[in-house]
């Protein structure tokens, strides 16, 4: 069993998936619709947690539960017909040789089920799609054909559960909250408006309405069943509702209203008389609306099949055209996996983290790390709001390089959590740097770290160690200064406060303490003497590259910098105080303890060249520290760095009584860092492929297994092994391996680390999921949690930026391709098309000598058939000359390897 990719856009096709547990497919669009949806339809549609049309569910649901958005058909007043496979009658035959076939089809927000049943003699296609022009409704269009050689007579009747509230409620307060709704029919559908709502904001009064509408160009519904026990009656359930086994329907008509019970999308259609081989075509639309008649207004100008198709058509190609990064290699079935990882991102600016059924924790939204990892794809694709978004997103940053962890729905807003819960996440300080990097190398614009944005409050204070008592929420949730200001700092001021105070705050081994967790958030039970070797590493990396930055500033005559006076402490000349744990910790507090209310407000000026002298030096010292301290050696003769210890001190990784301990984390790092000297870059490939790498499973575990449930460490050793964090397949570190990889000229080795993942991933045997990455991949090769992972876009930016070598630097486009020989294609040629400086580009590589990486460089350019020489380094082209190229055509930019060697 498999799935068939169809063409170059991520469609594809798939026979039966109804056999295999767990899929689901999402559909939305960026007004909000959240829906997911399984090859018998299930799954939910929500707005927000609080705010669910269908009622939620979570991957257990999708099997479990008989709620779906069923569909019903009465054949001649007597046999009953699921659409969706959802009669008693078709689950009993589902793996005899009776089972009805099913074919999905799909791609980007559309799905089509077609279920055929030669019993009944009819074939149902059930299509659905989210608009993309924005309105808040999930659209399906039902059709049935009679495919038998006699007259039928079809009656449809749609059973789809509206629950219209809060996701809390599934347990708590269920009923109670039933007996808030208010249920009205109209001519055309039913519709549901809570008076209140019941969830963790409160009692409020309810301003949302639900609603199922249907119909065509010529009918709209005879009757109604508005209220779900009228249906599934006494005894019955929605596998079997009672209500259709009954002689004659007993149907509401419009107009009519009640209220306090659970209600239902029922909406009956006329008893149509069939033709052999004729079709009949209705649209159902399950819609939002801010008030009854905004909630109609978005739903029943799609009630015929030309609006529907319209939409569909529209919809289809609205996300064909926003996933705008297409390869052509040796590989087209990994050329067309690419699109799907392309396409992931978008999801997960969209879902969050929370709102597909395999929901990892939360109640909706995003966390700090996606806000800034999810902006990498952007700039491969879509990089044209990227500067607002990363300026506003540095408003989350607290005075003392923490960050707010409550993220609200739009930009740039961030939440206090009036539950005071402290928990601070070590690596948080890493990720604004490296995106910020990325985006002033593909653009060019380093007058971005000279513009200015507040500070977070809230009560948080001294990196979570203390309670600001004085501040109030009526205060606001922006750090203001001894004149009751709000105080603004540039960003460049922003990224040296988070790195430069996780420099000072360091354990008993003079690493960067773990406090509630790094990436790993399931490293969560070191608190008090936890290090994070691994993050450590990667902050000097950070502060290597604000000085690389400070100095690019220079160049441009840019040499002094109005930072807050507070900083002036975290900047040193003594170095002798990185080997001071004591004074280190001394440092940070004084820092801390001036800013723990409000800041003063005064600012001071500092050299540019003072500056990257610190930076480097603290930098420095970090490397070597590392270097001296944590290389460790198994008695198999592999070698490796550690990167944590754990909260009785003790050093993690290594030889133990009970077997090899290596984690993954902790050789992306230092291999990304630059920390692994050239050497030990090899050795940690070796040691990884011994101890790590499980092909069945796709690749690179996360850790061996400790054989222990290490509560000196982390929740995931509770985790039976293989398991999420606890030795899973985790693609998104996964990927930084194979990325650091790519970064230390590993070519090859970067190439396995992505290629077993896609390869496993791609075998739908073995990962049982659509196309595109999940989360991780269980001890069984199962993928898990999938679509919503940070993965996709750090998969994207590798295979561009170091597979593919396409990358900026400080606005221009250099080529430093690291593509093997086995990845062109025929003709000895491999292409990558994306945006760059506004300007759509087609870049081909051609490598006619059949070289690897490491044998071949750029030997010549040629743009739209003309060479072109740069005025800098032969392996790029100036920014100016991209920018002069004529906008809204294609631009063919074709690159000559020869054998001449690296540059």
């Amino acid at each position: 069993m498999k799935y068939e990719l169809l063409g170059e856009q991520g469609d594809f096709i798939m026979e039966n998936p109804d056999l295999v547990s767990g899929l689901y497919f999402p559909l939305a669009n960026e007004a909000g619709v959240m829906s997911s949806i399984s090859p018998d339809l299930g799954g939910d549609s929500k707005m927000d947690q609080n705010s669910f049309l269908l009622p939620p569910v979570s991957i257990d649901n999708l099997h479990n539960d008989r709620s779906s958005r069923n569909i019903w058909c009465r054949i001649n007043g007597k046999e009953l017909w699921s659409l969706t496979g959802r009669s008693a009658w078709q689950q009993a035959k589902k793996f005899s040789r009776y089972k009805e076939p099913v074919v999905l089809e799909a791609g980007f927000m559309h799905h089509k089920i077609t279920r055929i049943s030669e019993e009944i003699g009819c074939k149902a296609e059930l299509s659905s799609v989210v608009p993309a022009t924005g309105e808040t409704v999930e659209l399906m269009k039902i059709q049935i054909q009679n495919i038998s050689n006699e007259y039928k007579n079809l009656q449809v009747i749609t059973a789809i559960p509206m629950y219209a509230r809060s996701a809390d409620n599934i347990r708590d307060h269920r009923h109670v909250t039933a007996l808030l709704h208010r249920i009205k029919t109209t001519d055309c559908g039913v519709l549901v408006t809570p008076t209140m709502t019941f969830d963790e904001r409160g009692h409020k009064r309810n301003n949302r309405s639900y609603g199922v509408f249907g119909g065509n160009e010529t009918q709209k519904p005879m009757g109604y069943y508005p209220v779900l026990g009228d249906f599934i009656g006494e005894g019955g359930n929605l596998e079997t509702p009672r209500a259709l086994f009954e002689s004659c329907l007993d149907v509401k008509g419009a107009n009519y209203e009640t209220g306090g019970y659970e209600a239902l999308g029922g909406l009956c259609f006329s008893e149509c008389r069939v033709a052999p081989q004729e079709t009949i075509t209705y649209v159902i639309a399950m819609g939002y609306g801010k008030s009854e008649k905004d909630l109609m207004e978005n739903c029943c100008g799609f009630l015929s099949e030309a609006a529907f198709d319209r939409c569909w058509n529209e919809t289809k190609e609205y996300w064909k055209d926003k996933v705008n990064v297409s390869l052509q290699t040796g590989n087209s079935e990994f050329d067309r996996f690419m699109k799907w990882v392309s396409f992931q991102p978008m999801l997960r600016r969209i879902y969050g983290c929370s709102f597909l059924p395999h929901h990892d924790y939360g109640k909706g939204g995003r966390g700090w790390r996606d806000l800034w990892q999810d902006c990498l794809a952007l700039l491969m694709m879509n990089p044209g709001g990227v500067r607002q978004m990363l300026l506003d997103h540095f408003g989350g940053v607290r005075f003392d390089g923490t960050n707010a962890t409550i993220i609200g729905s739009g930009q740039g807003e961030f939440i206090a959590d009036r539950n005071n819960i402290t928990r601070v996440w070590m690596d948080h300080g890493i990720w604004p740097f490296l995106t910020t990097e990325l985006y002033i190398h593909q653009t060019g614009d380093l007058g971005i770290l000279l513009e200015s944005n507040s500070y977070f409050k809230d009560m948080q204070a001294v990196r979570g160690e203390e309670k600001d008592t004085l501040w109030k929420p009526e205060e606001g949730e922006r750090l203001k200064d001894k004149e009751n200001h709000i105080y603004t700092g540039t960003i460049l001021e922003h990224l040296l406060i988070q790195n430069l105070t996780s420099f000072y705050e360091v354990g008993e081994h003079n690493h960067i303490r773990i406090r509630g967790a790094d990436w790993n958030d399931a490293l969560d039970l070191a608190n008090e003497r936890g290090e994070s070797v691994a993050f450590t590493a990667m902050y000097a990396s950070n502060l290597d590259g604000l000085a690389a930055l400070l100095a690019a500033l220079g160049a441009q005559g840019i040499n002094e910098f109005q930072l807050a006076e507070e900083i002036l402490v975290l900047l040193t000349e003594d170095v002798t105080i990185y080997d001071d744990i004591n004074r280190k910790k001394e440092i940070l507090a004084e820092y801390c303890n001036k800013s723990i209310h409000q800041v003063s407000g005064e600012k001071m000026t500092i050299r540019g060249d003072r500056l990257q002298k610190d930076l480097k030096g603290k930098a420095e010292w970090i490397y070597n520290h590392i270097r001296e301290t944590e290389w460790v050696t198994s008695k198999d003769g592999h070698g490796w760095y550690n990167g944590y210890y754990d909260n009785s001190g003790n050093k993690v990784e290594g030889d133990h009584e009970t077997g090899v301990r290596m984690m993954l984390t902790s050789q992306v790092f230092t291999l990304m860092s630059g920390t692994a000297t050239n050497h030990q870059v090899r050795e940690i490939v070796k040691s990884a492929n011994a101890y790590l790498y499980r092909r069945e499973v796709g690749g690179y575990r996360l850790n061996t297994d400790f054989h222990e449930v290490k509560m000196d460490l982390g929740r995931m050793f509770g985790f039976a092994y293989g398991h999420k964090e606890n030795g899973a397949v985790f693609s998104h570190m996964a990927v930084m391996f194979g990325n650091a990889l790519y970064r230390r000229q590993a070519s090859k080795e970067g190439y396995g680390a992505l290629f077993a993942l896609f390869d496993h991933c791609s075998d739908f045997e073995k990962s049982r999921i659509y196309p595109g990455i999940p989360e991780y991949i269980d001890a069984s090769g199962r993928g898990v949690y999938h679509y919503l992972t940070g993965a996709a876009s750090w998969y994207l930016v590798t295979v561009l930026t170091q597979m593919f070598g396409i990358r900026g630097y400080y606005g221009n486009l250099t080529f430093r391709p690291q593509l093997l020989k086995e990845q062109f294609d025929e003709n000895n040629q491999a292409s990558a098309s994306l945006e760059f400086a506004g300007r759509s580009l087609k870049i081909i590589y051609k490598n006619p000598e059949q070289l690897e990486p490491e044998t071949y460089q750029v030997h010549g350019i040629t743009i739209n058939g003309v060479s072109y020489q740069s005025g800098r380094q032969d392996s790029m082209i100036e920014r100016e000359h991209i920018i002069s190229l004529p906008e809204h055509q294609l631009h063919i930019i074709e690159i000559s390897l020869n054998g001449m060697g690296r540059d």
